[in-house]
């Protein structure tokens, strides 16, 4: 059965008018029933809000993840978010949201609990691949079209995880300390623009800042978020991160999840023990009215009143959840397998790619390159960390309802005329060797995993314990590269990882397609054999050594963010580092040309914007990603350069085109902490527009 259409969205005006309306009909028990989760494993749901009669409001489904439905079937296992990042494309970034987004409403889900935007701050925290990278613009455009994709289906977003939720390592036990300044232009930034892309939901976190729960702060819920940003939805915890009942509802908290105290025990700091600090004084009827209102607000202004599909997710009772069939898959899946493709980064290419004809036999050698040992879907939340990696572990998951591995892909792209040989066994370095050496072109796959924290693989609890590849796969690519002229590393990882074989001379290219998804061995394949000109752009820095980072994993309980504004490619370019691979870098098939830079700026609006003429000097069609940073006047203390637009514009073979940055007055603009409010720079800046942060093409200035 097929979910009628999406409907209108309304203003948040006409949304809280109606929701004022509802509430003001509600006893106090009925409003705290809104904000009040039924407890976990107690409904169809990862979360479930009590439902209203009398005046009616439903029962509000939550679930999870960025990438897709967690436990539920029929449904799409997609690209990760920091591959959907690695794209820089708009429009698939936004196609990707809206496909989440119609399966969400078929399946009768009023809440995604995504996108994840936490900074990939340390390479090695754990769920960095479910957000955008480690720069904010970038997670920032990522976030909003997600957010708007998704919502123009009826389904509200719920960003996550607010905030500096950086690490799993001590997450429910430790406290990120970071300046006004750092916490608003770095970690607050991306929440700002899906802020103003209508954003229905924010997610709390469950760290402490400065030694104040995340979900009982009111600096960063009432002050941030509600004042300063004017946010006009609903704030909810993470699944368990309420610690206290009055506190956090005076800080601006509106809803608990799943309910519970601790997750199963049938308390709750909500619900009756809420009812009761209302009639004690401890916190204000007015306080649960606005609880209510942005919780119904929410779902009046997702147009959620009018033909909303009913719930048919059953995450508890998974054989006896009603069949749904999204009538849309197929599309969905291409979509999938585009993004994928859009999405591979060829790190290093001496020639050996595209394939060609002349590689008559291929051998494809690593367990990343093969079937999961486990089965599909094999190991809860995706944990069984073997076979082909197409995403980390966690509540971040999906189920795959198929899964295309490289052996699948380039077998399938290959055909009759090739012969391709496989050894799956990343321990028998002899065996590996002998399949290379037989071979035209050896493709060498290596991972490396991470996830969330209450899961542990091999001492690494949730957070990398570092940053080299998983499964013997440094000596299985050197035994490779020791016995074969033409070698291809092929890395599905879910952030950076040290390189010590980089330098072998029969290294001829390095391929970084991320974790792809259902569709991961399609989407390689597109790309090695040219179907697809690469386009993929570096999300994050590759250093050469992980000292080399400006942060790494807290293991002390107060997780100083001592670094402030130089995270990532910033730090780099403050201490005059050089990386491997920086920010934003990635290789074609064709050659690109920039020229004519010509920029101008508007005083008095406080903007400016910058065009520049970018030509395909290459012989095939490609696609290009040109990337805009800004130097801004020496006294605001700023980094080098931050990223202040990107645009990938496709470009046939010899043709030219012209590409335009719009820079608004937030894009110009510092956190001053002594008047804690955005002000505009004012001075000489610069704009650096190039293929990556270390590649800049051309630069000019402008004064405002």
């Amino acid at each position: 059965m097929a979910a009628p259409r999406p409907g209108k969205l309304i203003s948040w005006d006409e949304a809280h008018e109606k929701a004022n309306a509802l509430i003001s009909q509600m006893s106090i028990e009925q409003k705290v029933g809104l904000a009040t989760g039924q407890g976990w494993e107690k409904t169809l749901c990862v979360g479930q809000t009590f439902e209203s009669k009398n005046p009616d409001f439903p029962s509000l489904c939550l679930q999870d993840g960025p990438l897709g439905i967690r436990w539920a079937d029929n449904v799409t296992a997609g690209v990760s978010g920091i591959t959907a990042a690695a794209s820089w494309d708009k429009d698939l970034l936004y196609k990707r949201g809206e496909y989440m987004g119609v399966e969400y409403r078929a399946k009768g889900v009023h809440m995604a609990l995504g996108p994840c935007v936490d900074i990939m701050r340390s390479p090695r925290g754990g769920r960095g691949w479910e957000g955008f990278g480690e720069d904010p613009y970038l997670q920032g455009v990522a976030g909003s079209l997600t957010v708007e994709a998704i919502q123009n289906q009826n389904v509200i977003a719920v960003p996550k995880h607010y905030i500096l939720n950086n690490q799993e390592t001590n997450r429910k036990n430790s406290s990120s300390n970071a300046d006004h300044r750092t916490l608003n232009e770095v970690y607050v930034w991306p929440y700002a623009r899906m802020i103003e892309a209508g954003l229905g939901g924010v997610m709390c976190s469950y760290n402490q800042l400065d030694g104040t729960w995340a979900c009982e702060d009111e600096y960063i819920l009432n002050t941030v978020l509600k004042e300063q940003l004017n946010f006009r939805g609903l704030i909810m915890t993470d699944w368990g991160a309420q610690m206290s009942n009055e506190p956090s509802a005076n800080a601006g908290l509106d809803m608990t999840m799943p309910g519970d105290i601790v997750m199963g025990d049938g308390y709750s700091w909500w619900g009756a023990n809420l009812t009761q600090a209302v009639k004690d004084g401890k916190v204000s009827e007015e306080r649960v009215d606005d609880m209510a209102q942005r919780i119904a607000a929410a779902h009046y202004r997702m147009g959620q009143d009018k033909n909303f599909p009913p719930i048919a997710i059953k995450s508890w009772d998974r054989e006896n959840a009603p069949e749904v069939i999204v009538p849309t898959l197929d599309k969905h899946a291409k979509i999938t397998r585009d993004i994928g493709a859009a999405a591979v980064i060829v790190l290093e290419n001496d020639g050996i790619l595209p394939l060609t004809k002349d590689a008559k036999k291929i051998a494809l050698i690593g367990s990343d390159a093969g079937p999961i040992p486990q089965g599909l879907n094999g190991c809860p939340d995706q944990s069984c960390a073997a076979g082909h990696l197409a995403m980390g572990w966690g509540s971040g998951t999906a189920d795959f309802p198929y899964l295309i591995t490289p052996v699948d892909g380039i077998t399938d792209r290959a055909g009759d005329d090739v012969e391709v040989t496989t050894t799956f066994d990343d321990w028998d370095l002899d065996t590996a060797k002998q399949v290379a050496t037989e071979a035209d072109v050896a493709i060498v796959f290596a991972m490396a995993d991470s996830g969330e924290e209450y899961i542990e693989i091999d001492g690494n609890v949730g957070d990398r314990k570092n940053m080299s590849l998983w499964h013997n796969g440094d000596n299985l690519i050197q035994a490779v590269a020791d016995a074969n002229e033409n070698v291809i590393v092929v890395i599905n990882a879910v952030g950076a990882v040290l390189m010590p074989w980089i330098d072998h001379e029969n290294i001829k290219a390095v391929v970084w397609p991320g974790l792809a998804g259902q569709e991961s061995g399609n989407a390689l394949a597109d790309v090695l054999f040219g179907d697809v000109n690469p386009s993929g752009r570096l999300p994050f820095t590759i250093a050469k050594n992980e000292e080399d980072y400006g942060a790494t994993i807290g293991t002390e309980f107060d997780v100083e963010y001592t670094e402030k504004l130089e995270v990532g490619y910033k730090h780099f370019d403050a201490h005059d580092i050089e990386p491997l691979f920086a920010f934003g870098h990635g290789l074609s098939y064709s050659t690109f040309e920039y020229s004519k830079l010509k920029v101008k700026a508007n005083s008095k609006k406080g903007t400016a914007s910058a065009r520049i003429e970018v030509r395909n000097t290459g012989e095939i069609d490609g696609a290009e990603v040109a990337q805009a940073y800004l130097e801004f006047p020496k006294d605001v203390g700023a980094p080098p350069k931050q990223l202040r637009g990107f645009e990938k514009v496709l470009l046939k073979a010899g043709k030219k085109t012209k590409v335009k940055f719009e820079f608004t007055t937030i894009d110009l603009s510092y956190f001053d902490e002594d008047s804690e409010s955005w002000v505009l720079a004012k001075g000489e800046f610069k704009v650096h527009v190039g293929a990556s942060s270390r590649d800049i093409r051309q630069s000019a200035t402008f004064t405002l």
